[in-house]
């Protein structure tokens, strides 16, 4: 039991980390979408490199529109990234979906914003 909760541990360490192996221009992003993803090409989030929060896009390539968690991007959802600076955001070379428990403080509050916003827009719609 002990070495199954220090295996938990050491892969939640190693998720957050950043990888060694990144080349110099590589950068770890977090994510949230912050508005309704019209083209999927050009997604607009709340991004925090080096904890620093700002209103940006992120820019697919072919390989990554084609990935099926790109293509069921919906707004609020939490994402950790790779990728590189472009003039006009930062172009997206890995993705994955995360618990928006799993951001950097400077997100958190934004995401959990968020979440409530979304959560009262739909829910009038349910009944």
């Amino acid at each position: 039991m002990k070495w199954c909760c220090g295996m938990a541990a050491l892969a939640t360490l190693f998720l957050l980390m950043p990888s060694v192996g990144h080349s110099e221009g590589e950068l770890l992003i977090f994510a949230v979408v912050s508005e309704v993803p019209k083209d999927k090409s050009r997604v607009a989030v709340k991004a925090s490199v080096n904890d620093v929060a700002v209103d940006t896009k992120l820019l697919a390539s072919e390989t990554i529109l084609n990935n099926l968690i790109w293509k069921k991007l919906e707004i609020c959802h939490a994402m950790r990234v790779e990728g590189t600076k472009a003039s006009d955001g930062y172009r997206v070379l890995t993705v994955r979906i995360i618990d928006a428990s799993m951001l950097p403080m400077s997100l958190q509050s934004f995401a959990g914003d968020c979440l409530i916003k979304k959560a009262i827009e739909v829910a009038p719609l349910v009944d």
